[in-house]
C-alpha cells in the first residue's frame, strides 16, 4: 500500500495538485539522532557527582532506530527504559554507539523495504545490529538478506531483546556512587515523543482476521493489560507534565473483552478492566485524552457521551476529546465482505447521525483502501456517496497492494494500478472538499490549543485543537506570539482563516 501527504504552509499552493495532507498512516519512525535527543530530554538531567572517576567514558552505548506504528514506538520506548535503568546509554550517530538495535515494521511492503533498508544501513554504518518489531517474525528473510545480524526478535519482546544486548555488549558495573540519571527515570519511563504528549498502548494483538492485514500473525492475538496497570501509567504520564494522552491499540473498543473484564482496584475503588468505565477513569485525570483504532460498535455510544459531559466541564482543557479515529476502510458491503471487517454489518452512517447528535462538536477521522481486489466501479461509486454522506473531518487514504501472507493475496479480480491511482486521487480530491467546507466553518470560532512547536523566526506557534491528532491531521497556526508562549502549553485562540486542511489564528495575550 502507498500513501501520499501534503504539508501546507499557507495557501499558495494548490494541494490537488501536489498530494494532500491527512495521513493514512500513523507513522512515528525517529532516527538513531532522534531517539537519543528525545530519550535525553526525557531523564532527569542531574549531573554526575565530580568523584574523578571515569565511569562516562566507560559507559555502553546502544543506537536505536525505531520504524512504524505508534504501538512500535511504545515498544521501543520501554527497551530503551529498560536499557537505560541497566545503565546503558542512547548513542547519537552509528560511530558513538557500541551496538544498534532496529525495531522494524512489516505491515505493508512499502515498510518492510525501508526496515530491510535500515537494517542494511546500521550493519554497514556500525556493524552490530539487533532486530527486532513486527519484521523480526520473518526472521529467515531478515538473516537471508542480512546474515551479519547479531539477533533477530519478534514483537514486543522486550526482554529477549534486552537479554541480546547484554550478551553482545556486557551491562556496566554498577557505580558504588548515586547515579540519579538512572535512579531518578520517573514510573513513566523513557519517551520518544516530545514531553507534552505521550501514546498509552492498552493492548496487543487482534482478535479480527481481516483479509488484507497481518497483525494477528506479527503481534497475536487480543492481550488487554488490566484497567490498574493502564491507569497507574496513565497518572505517572500526567506527573511527568504530559498534556494529552493518544489511547492505541489494535482495537481499542475490544479492550478487556480477553480479560472478560476483570474486576481490579484503583485507588481504592473498584473498576473494571473495559473500554467504557477505562474511558470514564480517564475523563477524569483532567489533561486531554484521544482515542485511536475504535471500531463503530453501538456500545461506543456510551463513550461519546462521555466526551460531550467531560468537555463541558473542563471548558476544553482536559478530559475525554471528541474526536474518534474509526479505521473504516470501505463503506461497499461486498468489499467490507471481501475484507472480513469487524462491524461490517453495522450501519455506520446511523452510527455518526447517533453520535453527532450526542456530542455535535465530535470529529471523525478515519482511513480508507481503494483498489482492493474486486472492487468494482459501482463499489467504488458507493464509497464516494458515502463519504458525502458521511462527511468525515479527517480522510486518509491507501491504494491496495499485496502483504506476504495476507489472504487477500489470493482473491480474484485484482485492480489495474492505474485505476488504483485514478481512484485514490477521486476519493482523496473528495475528502479534501469536506474537509475545506468543515473547517472554513470555524472561522470566528473561539478554541482552546495545545503548542507543539514555536517557529521564533516566524513568529508563530504550531498547535493543535482537540481535532488533530498529532503528526497525521492538521495544525492550528498562531501569529503573532510573544515570549510568554510555551511548547506544551494551552492557549484559547480566534480563528480568522481556514485552509484545506489547516486553520489560522492571531494570538491575544
Amino acid at each position: 500500500m502507498t500513501v501520499q501527504t501534503f504539508n501546507p504552509k499557507h495557501s499558495n499552493v494548490n494541494p490537488s495538485k501536489v498530494g494532500y495532507h491527512h495521513k493514512a498512516n500513523h507513522n512515528q519512525n525517529r532516527t538513531i539522532d532522534q531517539s537519543a535527543n528525545l530519550q535525553n530530554t526525557a531523564l532527569v538531567q542531574i549531573d554526575k557527582p565530580n568523584d574523578g572517576s571515569d565511569d562516562a567514558i566507560k559507559t555502553p552505548k546502544v543506537g536505536f532506530v525505531s520504524l512504524g506504528c505508534p504501538k512500535a514506538l511504545v515498544d521501543s520506548e520501554r527497551i530503551i527504559t529498560e536499557l537505560t535503568r541497566e545503565g546503558y546509554q542512547v548513542a547519537k550517530d552509528y560511530d558513538g554507539a557500541d551496538l544498534v538495535v532496529v525495531n522494524t515494521c512489516g505491515f505493508i511492503e512499502s515498510a518492510v523495504q525501508e526496515s530491510l533498508d535500515a537494517i542494511g544501513e546500521a550493519i554497514t554504518k556500525n556493524g552490530k545490529v539487533i532486530v527486532t518489531g513486527c519484521l523480526g517474525k520473518d526472521a529467515q528473510k531478515i538473516r537471508t538478506m542480512h546474515p551479519a545480524v547479531l539477533a533477530v526478535t519478534g514483537a514486543h519482546a522486550y526482554d529477549e531483546v534486552v537479554k541480546a544486548v547484554t550478551h553482545h555488549v556486557p551491562k556496566p558495573a554498577k557505580s558504588k556512587t548515586y547515579d540519579p540519571k538512572i535512579d531518578l527515570i520517573n514510573d513513566a519511563g523513557v519517551k520518544l515523543t516530545p514531553a507534552h504528549y505521550a501514546y498509552l498502548k492498552i493492548s496487543e494483538g487482534c482478535n479480527h482476521r481481516c483479509t488484507f492485514c497481518i497483525i494477528p500473525s506479527l503481534r497475536g492475538n487480543l492481550v488487554s493489560r488490566t484497567i490498574d496497570s493502564v491507569m497507574n501509567e496513565a497518572v505517572a504520564l500526567k506527573k511527568a507534565g504530559v498534556k494529552e494522552l493518544l489511547v492505541i491499540s489494535q482495537d481499542t473498543s475490544a479492550y478487556g473483552v480477553d480479560l472478560k473484564y476483570k474486576m481490579a482496584f484503583w485507588q481504592g475503588e473498584p473498576i473494571k478492566t473495559k473500554f467504557f468505565d477505562m474511558c470514564q477513569a480517564l475523563a477524569r485525570l483532567g489533561i486531554w485524552v484521544r482515542l485511536h483504532y475504535v471500531y463503530p460498535y453501538p456500545h461506543v455510544d456510551n463513550v461519546v457521551q462521555i466526551m460531550a459531559d467531560s468537555m463541558k466541564i473542563s471548558g476544553g482543557r482536559g478530559g475525554l476529546l471528541p474526536y474518534l479515529d474509526i479505521p473504516f476502510q470501505h463503506a461497499s458491503p461486498s468489499v467490507l465482505k471481501a475484507m472480513k471487517r469487524p462491524a461490517m454489518s453495522e450501519n455506520t452512517l446511523e452510527r455518526l447521525a447517533i453520535w453527532r447528535q450526542i456530542c455535535p462538536n465530535i470529529v471523525i477521522r478515519s482511513t480508507f483502501v481503494v483498489g482492493f481486489p474486486g472492487e468494482t466501479e459501482e463499489d467504488f461509486e458507493y464509497l464516494l456517496n458515502w463519504l458525502k454522506q458521511a462527511r468525515l473531518d479527517r480522510v486518509g487514504c491507501f491504494t491496495y497492494s499485496q502483504i506476504d501472507g495476507a489472504t487477500a493475496n489470493d482473491l480474484p479480480n485484482p485492480v489495474p494500478e492505474s485505476i488504483k491511482q485514478a481512484r485514490y486521487e477521486r476519493f482523496m480530491a473528495l475528502a479534501q472538499q469536506i474537509s475545506k467546507e468543515k473547517l472554513q466553518e470555524k472561522v470566528g470560532q473561539t478554541l482552546v490549543v495545545l503548542v507543539d512547536e514555536i517557529d521564533f523566526d516566524e513568529n508563530i506557534a504550531i498547535c493543535r485543537s482537540y481535532a488533530d491528532a498529532p503528526e497525521i491531521d492538521g495544525h492550528v497556526y498562531v501569529d503573532d506570539i510573544d515570549e510568554t508562549v510555551k511548547v506544551g502549553q494551552f492557549l484559547t485562540v480566534t480563528i480568522d482563516e481556514a485552509s484545506e486542511y489547516d486553520l489560522f489564528a492571531s494570538f491575544v495575550a
